[in-house]
Order: structure tokens, then sequence, then C-alpha cells
């Protein structure tokens, strides 16, 4: 057995690095162990030195974070920055995705460095495993490749899910426009209103359901009008819910009717949604000229021209031949 593992390259790459695996996580482990044992005593110690019960300085948040914030602090307080030179257009992206967590930008960078280190990897313990020999050139090529990979693939996956996150609340902000509407016409103030139609569309349309309901709590909260209704347009991030938030701050300033406002709003709505639909159903034969082309043509070409090709080959070719 250990004559097999000496003789093979591979084998022996792949203990080694096994190996390796298990020394890092037991000293992970142990220091784990100990830095725990170490935050016990140092708690019990200011316990001791005050004479006070206990409080713990965690808030309710730090208390049900998941194992993956815990492993972006530990990771930098060992000393490794994972902050962003532009985190607030970061913070921008990955709040347009629905990721509003404080430590979303940067397990965001956390996860690029991971897949720019282990796509090489897994490329390199593939082509060992495979028996290939890479030469330096193919494996300079290929790992920049692949870590250019590890790079763009969380940013082409936050920006799919914003986009998909967008469409849905432009899709279901119309049908909120249209309860709301009948919400303040039955005698509803804007909170009591936000509030029914949050509980209403809570199956239907749930993103814009959770916006609402985030709103009510800010007026519940104590926090003003515009402030809530400006917040909710950040958080939304999609143009139609800023230019309903501006109609409505600027309604309730210049006290005009919310109900009317509502009204032609919504009307406008309903047709912009209808453009788009009419939009896509234009937009249809072009995409569907697409495999007619590819897959018809080739068929229907081959089916005109194969009797004159075979005439050609029976007759024409023979004659010319002096057959």
């Amino acid at each position: 057995m250990l004559d097999l593992i000496a003789s093979t390259p591979s084998i022996r790459v792949s203990v080694l690095l096994v190996v390796f695996a298990l020394v890092v996580l037991g000293i992970w482990t142990l220091v784990n162990l100990a830095t725990k044992r170490m935050a016990v005593r140092g708690e019990l110690r200011d316990i001791h030195g005050s004479g006070t019960t206990f409080v713990n300085s965690e808030t309710l948040t730090a208390r049900n974070d998941s194992a993956w914030i815990r492993l972006v602090d530990r990771i930098e307080k060992a000393g490794l920055d994972l902050s962003d030179t532009k985190s607030d257009d970061l913070v921008e992206r990955l709040r347009a995705a629905g990721y509003t967590s404080p430590v979303a930008p940067r397990l965001y960078t956390l996860l690029r460095l991971v897949l720019v280190i282990a796509l090489p990897t897994l490329l390199v313990l593939f082509s060992l495993w495979s028996g290939r020999e890479l030469s330096y050139l193919k494996l300079y090529i290929f790992g920049s490749i692949f870590a250019a990979m590890g790079l763009f693939i969380p940013a082409l996956y936050v920006r799919a899910k914003a986009d998909r996150r967008r469409e849905e609340i432009v899709n279901g902000f119309p049908d909120c426009l249209d309860l709301m509407l009948v919400c303040v016409e039955a005698g509803l103030g804007l909170e009591a209103a936000l509030d029914r139609v949050a509980k209403e569309m809570i199956n239907s349309h749930p993103l814009v359901s959770g916006m609402l309901a985030t709103a009510t709590l800010r007026l519940r909260a104590g926090a003003s009008r515009e402030e809530a209704l400006r917040r909710l347009a950040d958080e939304a991030g999609v143009d139609e819910i800023r230019s309903f938030s501006t109609l409505l701050i600027q309604s309730d300033k210049l006290g005009t009717s919310i109900a009317t406002t509502l009204r032609v709003y919504a009307s406008e709505m309903r047709e912009r949604r209808r453009m788009r639909a009419e939009e896509k159903a234009h937009r249809l034969p072009v995409l569907i000229s697409i495999p007619l082309v590819v897959f018809m043509l080739p068929v229907m070409i081959g089916t005109l021209m194969l009797p004159a090709a075979i005439r050609v080959v029976r007759q024409l070719l023979p004659a010319l031949n002096g057959g």
C-alpha cells in the first residue's frame, strides 16, 4: 500500500492534501476551543469584578446570527479585512437583490475570495486525479480563467437575482395600488391602508407585502411619513415605487387628496403594465424566427434539393464521365 502511494503522484498528492486538511481542521478546532474558554473566563472575571448581575452585551440580532456571520467575524478578527473599497455601490447592489443584512457585503467579499482560490485548486486536483499533466502555460491560462470566473459568478448571481426581484415587485405593485385605493376610499388612513394591503398581499406578492409591512412598522415606531416612504423607495430600488413615494410625500405636504393621487397613479401603472405585455408579445415573432431559421430552414433546403441532387448523381455525372 505504501509502495503504491509512493509510486503514484496523484495518490501521493491526494494523501498529502487530506493530511494537510486534517491538520488545519484540528488546529482550527483547538483555536476555537481556546478562544471560547478565554471568552468565558473574561466574562466571569468581569462579573466578579463588577459585583453586579451579568448582562449580555449582544443584541437580539447578534444572538440570532448564523454560522456564516460568525465565520466572517472570526476571519476579520484573525486579521483579514473583508471590507470593499466601493462599499456604497456594493450595498446598493446587494440591497436591490434583497440582501439587507449589514454583514452581507463582507460575506459577499469572502465568497468571491473563496471562489478565486477554490476553482483553480479544483482544476489542479482534477488534472492530478485524471493523470493529465498541465504545463505551466496551460496552468497559468486556465487558472486565470477559473479565478476570473470566481470573481464574476457572484456578481452575475446578484445581478440576476436583483432583476428577478425587481420584475416581481413591478408586476405586483399595480395590484397593491388598486387595493390601497379601495382602502383609502373606504375611509382608512395611510398607515392603516398600508397595513391592510400588506396583510392581503402576503400570499400573492410577498415582496411587496414585506416592504409595506416594514413601512407600517416604521410609522408605528414614530417615523414621519416622509422618512418611512423614502426608506421604502430606497429599499425597493424600483422607479415605480420611487415615483409612488414622491407622489405621496408631495400630496401630504400640499394637502391634496391621497385617493385622487392613488387613482391617477394606479391608472398609469396599469397602462405601463399593459404596454410591457404588448412589448413582450411583439417581441415573440422575432424570438420564434431564430429556432425556425436554425432548425427548419436546413430541413427545407435539404428536402427541396435532394431530388435534384439524386438526379444529378444518376444522370448528369455519368453523362459527363462519358458513361
